[in-house]
């Protein structure tokens, strides 16, 4: 089920992602030789039209192989006008970027599509209060439903914990629904150490409550849903480089890196959890992947856009010889990330 379930994940977000380069490099005239799903020896090819399409039997990526791609290649005189290489640098930057653009686009949707059929949320019940806690010696009881915070509205839960965990310390005005009346206290969250999503120590406000199990399913109308699914996306993404960035400060630890097999035991668990929590890990992965390929690694999307960005300000491309070295670097990190995320992988197992 784990091996299926990833296969499929990572077939559509590779799938998609050399969508976005084909049909970008058709739309500027390039000549596509080859569309493939994966690396390695080919499985299954069929050619349609002046392209050729390929089943390759490594999973773990894909090409779109386009006329005249290296500098150095020879062009025929008659196709020099359909060679990668001959269009402009805008045309190419649009081409490479369009990769990891569509793993951006298929995110937005991804989540659209979950916001327009409705997730579950929790409201702002008390399932338990903390004996000795503020919210206990502010006489909150079991069963007590949130209805606002110094006059904000607090339906769900996650809002109403997000801003006591911003104004710990402070004193905040409650008003619950207890049976039906509305009751109105003073409750001051204390202040706790506690660790964000990336392991650092901080301090947040808690008053001492638990979750009750209560719930909804949210809708949203498609103009709503689209909106929501753009500024998921964009926050996932934040999330993501940040992450990076403080992988490299070390903030992160380094173990944290996941490969195939992580990949392939979430890819299981979200699937058997259910279509909504597999499709929300496809989308995170999505995303996962389009800034990774903008990373500017030399071998990955990032790394040719970088080169482009030199073209343009020296007005010549970079040399044949300084793209070899380059690739070759990026090439060899790559594999050290892989082998590290395997080791990491392999190690999570037997703890």
């Amino acid at each position: 089920m784990g091996i299926i379930s990833a296969v499929i994940l990572l077939g559509v977000l590779i799938f998609i992602h050399e969508l976005g380069h084909f049909l970008l490099a058709k739309s500027r005239g390039v000549l596509v030789e080859r569309f493939s799903i994966g690396f390695g020896p080919v499985i299954y090819k069929k050619q349609k039209g002046e392209t050729e399409y390929a089943l390759s039997a490594i999973p773990l990526g894909g090409y779109v192989k386009m006329y005249g791609e290296q500098p150095d290649a020879e062009v025929e005189p008659e196709l020099a006008s359909r060679s990668f290489s001959n269009k402009s640098v805008f045309s190419r930057f649009l081409i490479v970027a369009a990769g990891p653009f569509f793993n951006f686009i298929l995110a937005v949707f991804i989540y659209s599509v979950i916001f327009m059929a409705g997730t579950p949320r929790f409201l702002a019940d008390v399932g338990d209060v903390a004996p000795d806690s503020a919210a206990s010696m502010a006489g909150v009881m079991k069963g007590d439903m949130i209805k606002s915070i110094d006059g904000i509205d607090m339906k769900f839960w996650d809002d109403m914990t997000a801003y006591v965990q911003e104004h710990g310390g402070k004193p905040l005005h409650f008003v619950i629904d207890r049976d039906g009346r509305d009751v109105e206290l003073t409750i001051t969250p204390m202040l706790v150490k506690d660790k964000n999503l990336f392991g650092e120590e901080i301090e947040i406000g808690r008053v001492g409550i638990v979750r009750g199990e209560r719930s909804v399913i949210e809708r949203e109308n498609p103009v709503k849903a689209v909106y929501s699914g753009f500024e998921q996306t964009y926050r996932i993404s934040e999330m993501m480089v940040v992450g990076i960035v403080k992988l490299f400060q070390k903030a992160v630890p380094a173990d944290s890196i996941g490969g195939p097999i992580m990949i392939v035991k979430m890819a299981k668990d979200s699937a058997e959890t259910g279509f909504l929590s597999f499709f929300s890990f496809m989308a995170v992965i999505s995303i996962n992947l389009g800034i990774l390929n903008l990373l500017p690694i030399p071998v990955l999307d990032g790394g040719h856009i970088l080169f482009l960005i030199i073209e343009t300000i020296t007005r010549r491309p970079v040399s044949i010889r300084v793209r070899e070295v380059s690739n070759m670097f990026g090439m060899a990190f790559l594999f050290f990330v892989m082998f590290f995320a395997f080791y990491n992988d392999i190690m999570r197992f037997f703890k």
